[in-house]
Parts: structure tokens; sequence; C-alpha cells
């Protein structure tokens, strides 16, 4: 019987973009930029029961550009991967990427993205040039998200720190990061600012689950005004994706802590390789089997995000 998943965390590479990044910085994170293309795409979703796939431009995004260089290729990216949605709307979608730490061209992209392009939400690094989301530097475009309603994707991206040799970024650095990024967005107070927004956290949240007490209580012992079950209900606002996380050593945590339909599938397609993208939908198969988390996790949780899809 077909599932028809949709997957939020699957990436689209634009061959322009991939052309470009090398003399743009590159990939600081150590990962290369796989080969791609939209038939793979929908042969790697086939293979796996996806019906559709939410497209976003994974880490550094276009952060090697700089000035209007950097507008110009966001909106490339956007109107590129919007071409895809328009062929195949059925299994394509779109998280517009935005030019941060550009704010002011941000909220343009996102303007952009949202009235024309009409996008199903944005993708948005967990730090650029060391600013983690939370930081007041962002605040103008958290105010213009929360007003538009916009589903926000959060990627991790490289923390500025040095790779430790022989162990690219996204094996340890990129859940540490996505970690970090999550705990300062509640700490911030920009969930109480903004109580509706509808943020996904990749990678299960990196250890936010498994550490979410450990935050609350340390919070509350250095900021004496904080309450550690407020934290605690905070950190639950947050979606959370099983890219590389559906096994029964993780799933369980995620399970126990998450919100009762905030946990979306996600494969990381076409950077997790598709051997390792099938291995880790088999686990949470296994894991969910035909219990009520299935359905939700499959699809159901992500229809009452995405409207379109419905």
């Amino acid at each position: 019987m077909t599932r028809d998943r949709i997957d939020v965390h699957t990436h689209v590479v634009p061959p322009f973009w991939a052309d470009a990044l090398p003399a743009h910085g590159g990939d600081p994170s150590g990962w290369n930029s796989p080969a791609w293309s939209p038939e793979a795409a929908i042969d790697f979703m086939d293979s796996l029961e996806i019906k559709t796939s939410i497209l976003s431009l994974t880490a550094p995004g276009v952060s090697g550009w700089k000035g209007q260089e950097r507008r110009t290729m966001a909106r490339r990216v956007n109107e590129y991967t919007a071409s895809l949605v328009q062929r195949a709307a059925d299994r394509f979608g779109n998280f517009a990427t935005l030019t941060l730490p550009d704010v002011d061209g941000a909220i343009a992209e996102l303007a952009y993205a949202d009235d024309v392009l009409k996008a199903d939400g944005i993708v948005l690094l967990s730090n650029y040039e060391g600013h983690y989301l939370g930081d007041p530097l962002f605040e103008p475009l958290w105010k213009e998200i929360a007003r538009r309603g916009t589903v926000v994707f959060i990627h991790p991206g490289k923390p500025a720190i040095p790779n430790i040799d022989g162990m690219p970024g996204p094996m340890v650095d990129y859940p540490f990061d996505t970690t970090r990024t999550a705990v300062q967005i509640v700490l911030s107070g920009l969930l109480g600012r903004y109580p509706d927004l509808k943020i996904i956290l990749s990678h299960a949240g990196g250890f936010l689950p498994y550490a979410s007490h450990r935050f609350a209580e340390l919070a509350k012992a250095i900021r004496p005004g904080l309450s550690a079950s407020d934290l605690l209900t905070q950190f639950k606002r947050f979606y959370f994706d099983t890219a590389l996380s559906g096994s029964a050593a993780s799933m369980p945590s995620l399970e126990a802590f998450a919100a009762p339909g905030h946990i979306l599938y996600g494969s990381d397609f076409p950077y997790a390789p598709a051997s390792v993208g099938r291995s880790f939908t088999g686990k949470l198969d296994a894991y969910v089997g035909s219990g009520a988390l299935k359905e939700p996790i499959d699809r159901a949780s992500a229809l009452q995000l995405f409207s379109r899809l419905r």
C-alpha cells in the first residue's frame, strides 16, 4: 500500500549554484556537493513511497556571495526551485532561500517567495557569520515571518569552530549547531514574542529532545526569572524531522519529548546518499510499525503545516 510520504528535509542542487560554489568559498563543512537532478530525486522518492519532497538549498546556502550577488543568487535558486514545483506540483515543494545576514534583502526575498513564487516556506541556516537565529539582528525578519505565518525550516550550518580531521561538519557539528540555535531561540524569548511561529528543526532537533531538561534546569539556575517548565513547554513548540534520526536509539527520546503531531518525515537526500536514506527510513518504519506514529510522521502532520498539499 502506498504511504504517500511527505519529505520535509530533502535538497535541491541547482547546477548553476553548484558550479559557482567553489569560487565562493565552497562548502566549509568539508562535505561535497552530490550529483542531483529532478529525475534522480523522483526515482529516490518512488523507491521510498514519497509523494512530495519539499526542496531546500542546504548549507552553506548563498553565504559565500556578497552584496547584490548574494541577492541575485538567492533569487535564481528560488525561481529555479519554483519552476520545478510548477512542472510537478504534487511531487515537489519549495523552502525558499533568504539572504541572511543581509536582513533587508532577506525580508524582500521573503515577500517575493511568498507573494510571487507561492513558496511553501523558507529555509534558514542555524547561524550566519556566528550570529544565531535568536540574535536581535534578525528580529525584523522574525517579525515579518510571524506576520505572514511562514513555515520555517532550520538547517544546520557550520559553527565557527574548526573541523576535526576526518570528521566533516555534517557528521557531528551539524546536530550541535541545530541544538545551539534552538536553545538560543527559546532563551531569547523569540517564541514568547511570536507565539504562532512554526519552526521545523533538522535531524530530530540535534540533541535538544535528549538534553531538554538539562537546558531548562540550567537556564533556570543562571537566570532566576526563568521557569524550567515554561522553557520545556517552549522547546516542545518546535517541529522535528527524522532525517538521519529514525533509529531505535533516537526515536524513543524524540517520541517521548515532541508534542503530538510535531514529528515529520525527512530523508536528507541527496547529501545523505540514497542508501543511507533508505537505511534510516527502514529503521524508522521498523520502529513505528503500524502504530499511532506511522500516519502522522508519514504525512498527516505535514498536511497540517502545508495547506497546499492537502
